[in-house]
């Protein structure tokens, strides 16, 4: 059971939330009304305001909610493939207390998102504040109210420039699904060794500042997005931001006992399942077509729909490359082709075509996936050789092959407007890529080594032997009856 001090570090930070909620809700309100205010100057200048019943208009706001909500839910479903990943290759004794955080970083991050890093991620104004901004907190809902004698909304349905958006809801809840991943992905680098109680502080702090934080210098109109800086669906925003977090969490817990000897030899632990391993993967990939192709956010019309399927040819010709490269080399390497390392090749790919897979060619669709899955093969080998221990090979997947994805941007993908050359661009994505990784590595790193010193970190050594399952909740996974 967790002693007093962890439930007590754990009720202050949810009050800290509860207490705070009252101010975000005053600044959601104000924001609200001055949201609506520029709504009705800006229509008010227009020679013809926007007819939202019109047939074209109310298909393309239809479209675009229902599909924004799918691919919401394919990316949710992506929580349960990290799930089946992070067991499968782990120890079957932490079983539960893996699926407990993969759970619980969910329920916490959406909570969390919502009062506080929708807001931080998505608000103010960029121009004056580029590097932070607030937007406040919860959702405000808009197409309520119509008028049927009118054609009139009491708010006005959500457009972008006068076109057809989504909801502001199915919005939300496509980008709380991305704060749950980046979150999730530190859960496998950390997993045999690390206190429930330090995990869930973690993932709270992670999902309401450090991600949205970051999001918000690209996603939200930030510094780098006015750089010209290009993440399509993050492999830098979201994969190397869990990625390299996870790499903190790696370094400040130590590896698993057991793991190398007294004199550094490297003893590996197998994973108990290779079968739900393999599950998880296909899990993710399934939900990758949620996270890529979703983050065109328009769907509505013959050139959205064209690009949208685009960008799934290209996400799934990269990670067929990573899958196979990474089995040749294993093969190559071990004497016999390795599933985990072409598993992982896959999720590679994935994670790499992931920042450009709207502006790459086929061709380089594939030669990016097949880079992507040599680097995932000797960035588990390195960090075996730094001593590093990552028992599923999150921080190689996500925060090397995360980095490669905003690289090969700069070298593969369609040059964006304001800059002139392949150089100016290549160097954006690179500036770009490391200030973000910098930001999630050192503040993580931060977060965890204070989480040591408060001893809310690492299990002991005798519950650690005996398996998180029982020590920190007190059940078995699996039993005999």
């Amino acid at each position: 059971m967790p002693d007093r001090k962890a439930l007590i570090s754990l009720f202050l930070s949810m009050l800290l939330v509860a207490f705070a909620a009252p101010a975000f809700v005053a600044a959601q309100e104000e924001a609200s009304e001055e949201a609506v205010a520029e709504v009705v100057s800006e229509s008010e200048s227009e020679a013809e305001p926007i007819n939202y019943t019109d047939v074209s208009w109310d298909l393309g706001y239809t479209i675009n909610t229902l599909i924004m909500l799918l691919c919401a839910v394919l990316v949710l479903f992506m929580q349960a493939g990290f799930a089946m990943v992070e067991v499968g290759l782990n120890s079957q004794k932490n079983t539960i207390n893996i699926l407990f955080k993969n759970v619980m970083d969910f329920c916490l991050g959406v909570v969390l998102y919502f009062f506080v890093g929708y807001g931080l991620m998505y608000g103010g104004d960029t121009e004056a504040n580029p590097w932070f901004g607030w937007g406040g907190s919860m959702v405000t809902r808009d197409a309520q109210g119509f008028n049927e004698e009118t054609g009139t909304f009491e708010v006005d349905p959500t457009d972008s420039d006068g076109a057809p958006y989504a909801s502001n809801a199915a919005d939300f809840m496509f980008q709380v699904a991305f704060a749950a991943t980046a979150a999730t992905i530190v859960s496998g680098a950390v997993a045999g060794r690390m206190k429930f109680i330090g995990y869930l502080v973690y993932s709270m702090i992670i999902t309401a500042f450090i991600y949205p934080i970051s999001g918000y210098w690209k996603w939200g109109g930030g510094m780098l997005d006015q750089w010209g800086f290009q993440d399509f669906a993050g492999s830098i925003v979201v994969h190397a931001v869990g990625g390299f977090a996870g790499l903190a969490g790696a370094i400040a817990l130590g590896p698993r006992i057991g793991r190398y000897t007294a004199d550094g030899k490297s003893v590996p632990i197998p994973g108990h399942n290779i079968t739900f391993a393999a599950l998880g993967v296909f899990i993710l990939w399934v939900g990758w077509y949620g996270f890529n192709p979703g983050s065109q956010l328009t769907y509505n019309g013959i050139v959205n729909a064209e690009a949208t399927t685009y960008i799934a040819l290209t996400t799934t010709l990269s990670a067929a490359a990573g899958a196979i490269v990474a089995m040749i080399l294993s093969w190559g390497k071990f004497g016999k082709p390795d599933i985990t390392m072409a598993l992982n090749g896959a999720l590679a790919g994935l994670v790499g075509i992931t920042a450009n897979c709207d502006r790459v060619s086929e061709i380089s669709a594939l030669i990016i996936g097949a880079i992507a899955g040599v680097i995932v093969f000797f960035g588990i080998l390195l960090l075996d050789k730094l001593k590093i221990d990552d028992p599923v090979g999150a921080v190689p997947v996500h925060g090397f092959c995360g980095i490669w994805g905003g690289l090969a941007t700069g070298i593969f993908g369609d040059i964006p407007d304001g800059l002139a050359t392949r150089g100016e661009f290549f160097m954006v994505q690179l500036k770009s890529s490391v200030i973000i990784c910098a930001w999630a590595f050192v503040t993580m790193l931060i977060v965890f080594y204070a989480l040591k010193a408060a001893g809310l970190l690492r299990v002991s050594p005798e519950e650690e032997q005996r398996g998180l399952d029982i020590t920190e909740h007190g059940m078995e996974a699996y039993t005999m009856t």
